[in-house]
């Protein structure tokens, strides 16, 4: 299954990359596979219940899990792996975990040809947190809905993710990064994610922002992206306004999108959405649901 998706990731890559003109040499490493190891992984919660934790994930190749129900804990689950190199180092120190795969070096994409295992499980308590994921080539389903995220990001390459919030979050987010390269990237419940502000910034690639969910105060989003497609759904009712810096874009307006003044506004009740989209090339499709 891991052969499968990694072949697909970078297939996305290399043509995204072709597509671009851009000349990039990608290093293959070699592992040598042994016997496949589950490691259970716990870290407590913190000794002052009134601080934020700051959690980093840095991961490399293989499939990420990540959701709610560490009851009890910071952050709890299991990595599976059948790579030496591969297996996750855990710290604490004061209010920063830490879980990193091996050195912590992401150095390239393991060959194509063998037969690697590298997923992490895990699950996040309810605990304030900042949330820092690093990753590389992957494929990863993200639930952060109900958790108490006081910032969040994500920076990865050649991926495969899809990242909801299905609850609202119990605290305001100062701050939502997104960084990524040739990739796949659905985000939704993106309202419920209770951010001030949110910046992404992508390769070429396929991104789709679903803003479903409630939103509880004003927002600013920042996209900016190179040649790409580019989704954007804002809820019906939902008070909206889009400027587009790109001349090579091709824009695809749903029915409650209007054109005023080269922005495109939907009217509405209630708190603002302003977005401000950056493309070198590609197509942007406006939508309501």
């Amino acid at each position: 299954m891991f052969r499968k998706q990694l072949l697909l990731i970078l297939a996305i890559l290399a043509l995204m990359t072709m597509a671009c003109q851009f000349l990039t040499t990608v290093p293959s490493i070699e592992y040598k596979t042994g016997p496949t190891v589950t490691d259970e992984i716990n870290i407590p919660l913190l000794d002052d219940p009134g601080a934020t934790a700051q959690v980093e994930l840095a991961f490399g190749a293989g499939e990420l899990i990540l959701r709610p129900g560490a009851e009890g804990s910071l952050v709890n689950g299991k990595a599976t792996y059948n790579v030496a190199e591969f297996k996750p180092n855990v710290t604490l120190e004061g209010n920063q975990a830490r879980i990193i795969q091996g050195n912590g070096q992401i150095e390239g994409f393991p060959k194509i040809g063998d037969n690697y295992r590298n997923t992490w499980d895990l699950r996040l308590g309810v605990t304030p947190l900042d949330l820092s994921i690093k990753a590389g080539a992957y494929q990863s389903r993200i639930e952060l809905g109900g958790l108490s995220l006081k910032g969040l990001h994500v920076t990865d390459g050649a991926a495969d993710v899809e990242l909801s919030f299905s609850e609202p979050n119990q605290v305001e987010m100062e701050s939502l990064r997104y960084e990524t390269g040739a990739s796949k990237v659905t985000l939704s419940g993106l309202a419920n994610a209770n951010f001030t502000s949110m910046e992404f910034k992508g390769g070429a690639g396929d991104y789709t922002f679903n803003f479903s969910g409630e939103l509880q105060h004003e927002a600013t989003v920042s996209i900016e992206s190179g040649l790409s497609n580019v989704t954007i759904i804002v809820p019906e009712g939902v008070s909206t306004r889009l400027s587009i810096d790109g001349g090579l874009t091709n824009v695809d307006v749903g029915d409650q999108w209007q054109a005023s003044g080269g922005d495109y506004i939907v009217s509405g009740d209630g708190p603002t959405l302003t977005f401000i989209v950056k493309m070198g090339a590609g197509n942007l499709g406006l939508r309501n649901r």
